[in-house]
């Protein structure tokens, strides 16, 4: 992996990764030269006993743009920068101009619950220059570098003491309310462990302690044992629609063997990583032959100091299509509840897209 890290007009940085050398003399854009004025704060919910975040300055966020001005694509004309810059990489990060969470929050307002400064991070991961790609159009080895590129800022961001999670996604399509339409994904970083995270965690701690294994390992040696929904395997990575799915057509990815977070991933399970992840998001795509909108949330262990045996690093994904190409969304007993209920087994859908048909590189003809 090469990198390299340039300064923005506004005091961002932008960090640029390729699977080549980075020729010298990149000039970092920004479309715009002011500073990010953002102070976002937390306000504790007494009743859910959980942090929400305020940022009322993402009111003023780019939302849709016209593909003639993609802010995510490399700066064509100067008198219009983008976000990046025209240059031999394959990869880049930056934080976001509108963050929810920032490592300079302060002075948080009094209110009559407890409040703090939204200390935390929130970067943006630009997969490609093309604007016309996705994760599943990569080749496999810049789906690899991708998966260094989490790991990197994983390491960079936890440097940062105040940080206890990061959680790298993305959200694909508008179904489940993209912005912007250039492949990208994001990367939180947050001064406490979230509640979902949190929960997983708690589920994952109290089964290693009881068995003295890792609770997502055995439910992965039981689907492979069954091999009705599994999607995608090898000696490292798997790729399946878990017994449990609360949506249909979710997706879950892994190593076979458990790390904690990406930072602990030998070059073989990132090699099967990439050839999964390639494999799931062909499938969706092949569904019905058309971009397949989804969530792709990576969870990993939190960044604490201490050892985390317990936590298995892996990716769900939510897809919000259902039954007869409907649309699925959160109601009732989801919302209100928290409670799932999923129209169709999870066994019907994985014979669906196990019959979707792959090919993880194209032969280019000579």
């Amino acid at each position: 992996m090469y990198f390299q890290t340039l300064l923005k007009p506004d005091g961002r940085n932008l960090i640029l990764y390729s699977r080549q050398p980075i020729a010298a003399g990149i000039i970092a854009p920004s479309p715009s030269n002011d500073p990010v004025q953002a102070n976002p704060h937390l306000r504790w919910h007494p009743l859910r006993g959980e942090w929400v975040a305020y940022a009322s300055h993402r009111q003023g966020r780019t939302f849709m743009p016209p593909p003639e001005y993609n802010p995510l694509a490399p700066t064509k004309d100067p008198q219009f920068p983008t976000e990046l810059p025209q240059g031999n990489y394959d990869i880049a990060v930056f934080p976001n101009r509108f963050p929810s969470l920032t490592p300079s929050a302060a002075d948080a307002p009094s209110t009559i619950v407890e409040t703090l400064p939204a200390n935390g991070a929130c970067e943006v991961v630009v997969f490609t220059q093309d604007p016309e790609a996705s994760l599943s159009s990569l080749p496999l080895d810049h789906l690899e570098l991708l998966f260094q590129v989490w790991s990197d800022r994983t390491r960079a961001i936890s440097e940062h003491p105040q940080i206890q999670y990061v959680l790298p996604f993305e959200n694909k399509g508008v179904e489940v309310g993209v912005t912007l339409h250039h492949p990208h994904g994001q990367i939180y970083a947050y001064p406490f462990v979230p509640p979902v995270p949190a929960r997983l965690g708690e589920c994952q701690l109290d089964y290693y302690q009881q068995h003295q294994q890792g609770l997502l390992q055995g439910l992965i040696q039981n689907e492979i044992s069954d091999q009705q929904r599994v999607l995608y395997q090898d000696e490292w990575a798997i790729a399946f629609v878990p017994v449990c799915a609360r949506y249909p057509y979710e997706v879950w990815i892994a190593p076979i063997k458990p790390v904690a977070t990406f930072m602990d991933l030998t070059a073989e399970q990132r090699s099967s990583l990439a050839k999964a992840l390639k494999t799931v998001t062909l499938k969706y795509d092949g569904l019905w032959n058309r971009p397949f909108p989804y969530l792709m949330a990576w969870f990993q262990a939190p960044l604490d100091g201490q050892p985390h045996p317990e936590w298995h690093l892996h990716a769900e994904f939510y897809p919000p299509y259902r039954t007869s190409d409907r649309l699925k969304y959160l109601a009732g007993t989801e919302l209100a509840a928290g409670m799932f209920a999923n129209d169709a087994l999870p066994e019907a859908k994985a014979k669906e897209l196990q019959a979707v048909t792959v090919e993880l590189e194209q032969v280019v003809p000579v």
